[in-house]
């Protein structure tokens, strides 16, 4: 069946896995066509293509489930593959939650989120590698004290996904993505730093300019040098927008349905307490046109939809897939997230903290002394208490201006508390990443130094 429809594939497992005696079963079929270049120095140092079909069935014997995966499309390989998954079904262990969707939640329609670019098939890699070439020069050329370079990186490509599965769910969609980054490195008086900058969209023709792209890089690798050392201090500590994304992720982990019934939650039974001033809110917004995060439907057949997280300060809700509701006794928030060789679990799609009406250079105007956090090191979160402690670097505040590097220094706090400090959100959101944040101040942390 190697020329056969992704739609004629899954018919034709699911229609095995039945013969064989399924109580239920869902496929994932995936297919992409990828393109990646590097340059470094003025010269290409990578040209990778690829193209890729494979699949996933997952098969039910009343509570019990197994999950096979092949990149094989003959149509004795994919009889085998159905006949296999319902006999690892029959030996696994019960599980009463386990079992797809009520057909009554799946998906009616099929919404165009504007997701896919067809200028993105076939991508022409000297096209792309001008571009890779372009955003290195203009990080090299931008100042002399940039004096090396990691390069410049162009990755995108195409895929179709189609899920189907015996509760009646049959669709599939299209995406494309594609992204541009270049990373300088400075040097000043026996100082190096390097850093980075990048543009993420669905369409080539939206990616930012590769000039825009290298100036920023080299800003950035530019206001890193010459760092110091800061005292052990309690202080206002603003985040970036990358950084202050990080911070959201950690809420995403929260409330993720998987989390909460293992009881590795710092928020768990917390739903309708405020845990952040009024001026906080989290959305995950699965429908969001031309998002990097968003789907039409989920990986069970849901359809997305917009979640308020927390709204004005108040955790008004959970994300889940249909298992996780159906532990917590809740129902699914169309946040299902599936792989071809894995089983559903809960994912965030486009999460972000809504912009504030605070501009950036105001929030750090309002900060007598501070930290501006550019970059944050380890992984020292601890999911179910809160802890915070992290390495970072970024520029010290003084008298709410952006006075001089800092490196080689700790932040430290607690999630919760953490949330219950912001004091200032940004105006500067930008759908960057499928998890993203404006500029945000947290009113006090411990920031260790020497």
């Amino acid at each position: 069946m190697s020329d056969a429809s992704l739609e004629d594939i899954a018919a034709f497992l699911l229609d095995e896995a039945k013969r064989h005696g399924a109580s239920q079963a869902d496929v994932v079929v995936a297919e992409g066509d990828s393109l990646s270049v590097g340059v470094r120095l003025g010269e290409i140092e990578k040209v990778q293509r690829s193209k890729a079909r494979h699949l996933g069935l997952r098969a039910f014997a009343d509570k019990r489930s197994a999950i096979t995966s092949t990149a094989d499309f003959s149509r004795d390989s994919l009889a085998r593959l159905a006949e296999e998954s319902v006999a690892l079904a029959r030996v696994t262990a019960s599980d009463e939650y386990s079992g797809l969707p009520d057909p009554a939640e799946l998906a009616t329609e099929i919404p165009d989120l504007d997701l896919y670019d067809p200028e993105m098939v076939d991508l022409d890699a000297e096209r792309v590698t001008e571009l890779c070439l372009a955003a290195e020069a203009a990080a090299r050329n931008a100042d002399a004290r940039i004096t090396n370079s990691e390069g410049g990186e162009f990755g995108g490509g195409t895929s179709r996904v189609v899920y189907a599965a015996s509760n009646g769910f049959r669709a599939g969609y299209r995406t494309s993505s594609c992204s541009l980054s270049a990373v300088p490195v400075a040097t000043d008086n026996g100082s190096m730093e390097r850093d980075y900058w990048y543009s993420a969209k669905r369409k080539l023709a939206d990616l930012d300019s590769p000039e825009s792209i290298g100036a920023r890089a080299a800003e950035r690798a530019l206001r890193r040098l010459g760092a110091r050392k800061v005292s052990t201090a309690e202080v206002p500590v603003v985040f970036d927008p990358d950084m202050a994304a990080s911070l959201v992720g950690h809420v995403a982990s929260a409330v993720s349905g998987s989390a909460l019934y293992r009881g590795v939650s710092f928020l768990r039974d917390k739903l309708g307490s405020t845990i952040a001033p009024q001026i906080v809110t989290i959305v995950d917004e699965g429908n969001r046109a031309g998002a990097l995060g968003s789907k039409p439907f989920d990986g069970e057949g849901l359809p997305t939809r917009r979640t308020s997280v927390v709204d004005r300060g108040t955790l008004s809700s959970y994300l889940f897939d249909t298992y996780s509701a159906r532990k917590l006794d809740s129902r699914s928030t169309g946040n299902a997230s599936r792989s071809v060789a894995d089983a559903p679990g809960v994912s965030p799609t486009n999460l972000y903290l809504a912009a504030g009406d605070t501009s950036p250079e105001d929030i750090i105007g309002s900060v007598e002394s501070g930290l501006y956090v550019t970059e944050l090191m380890g992984f020292g979160v601890n999911s179910v208490t809160g802890d915070y402690s992290r390495g970072a670097s970024g520029i010290w505040i003084e008298n709410g201006e952006l006075a001089y590097p800092v490196s080689e220094i700790t932040i430290a706090g607690n999630l919760l508390a953490m949330l219950a400090g912001i004091e200032a959100v940004g105006s500067d959101l930008e759908m960057r990443r499928s998890i993203c944040s404006p500029t945000l101040k947290i009113g006090k942390m411990t920031v260790g130094g020497v």
